[in-house]
């Protein structure tokens, strides 16, 4: 049975507040957020997370180096879409988001090792050696950082996983910055 991207009209009565705040945030309601709706927990869980997500201290560009790499990792063609978009508009420098997007390393050290840090985390679901924490130290991250790439990938891992069950449509506002698996592997 199909998923369906919920609206307003569709939506079960508890989801309609999830949408609205993803339409005051975003600026219209996105279709992961749409999907999500099925559960008004599973589309408040993610807006939440997204929103504790931002309060963190990583920079703007460190955050959508973990959510790209996570979504790259994954294999997802809306959250790497979705996430292209939103860090062009954030101003985080193309190459930066190229070189995610494409699995190469990125040429600023401290965003690499970012980088290398949240794949380790993804591919070894957390049990990372202690080479791979001191390089992300090396770096200049501190144990709260560790801690808020956690926190992203788990963002992630939700909107990745919707996404691969319920094969979401990629906005056309993000169609722009379109990606798939087989066209960067």
């Amino acid at each position: 049975m199909p998923f369906i991207v919920h609206s307003q009209n569709t939506a079960p009565e508890k989801s309609k507040e999830q949408l609205q705040i993803a339409e005051r945030v975003f600026s219209f309601a996105p279709n992961l957020i749409g999907v999500l709706a099925e559960s008004s927990v599973a589309a408040k869980a993610y807006l939440q997370l997204s929103e504790i997500f931002d309060t963190t201290s990583l920079s703007v560009t460190e955050r959508q180096v973990v959510l790209l790499t996570v979504s790259r990792c994954a294999g997802c063609h809306y959250c790497v879409a979705a996430h292209t978009t939103v860090a062009v508009l954030q101003k985080v420098p193309l190459e930066v988001i190229n070189a995610v997007r494409n699995d190469q390393p990125i040429a600023i050290y401290k965003l690499e090792a970012l980088r290398t840090f949240t794949i380790s985390m993804v591919d070894k679901r957390g049990w990372i050696s202690d080479q791979d924490l001191a390089g992300f130290f090396e770096a200049g991250f501190k144990k709260q950082q560790v801690l808020e790439v956690i926190v992203g990938i788990s963002m992630k891992t939700l909107s990745n996983y919707v996404n691969h069950i319920c094969d979401t449509p990629v906005d056309s506002a993000f169609t722009v910055n379109s990606w798939s698996r087989d066209s960067h592997d």
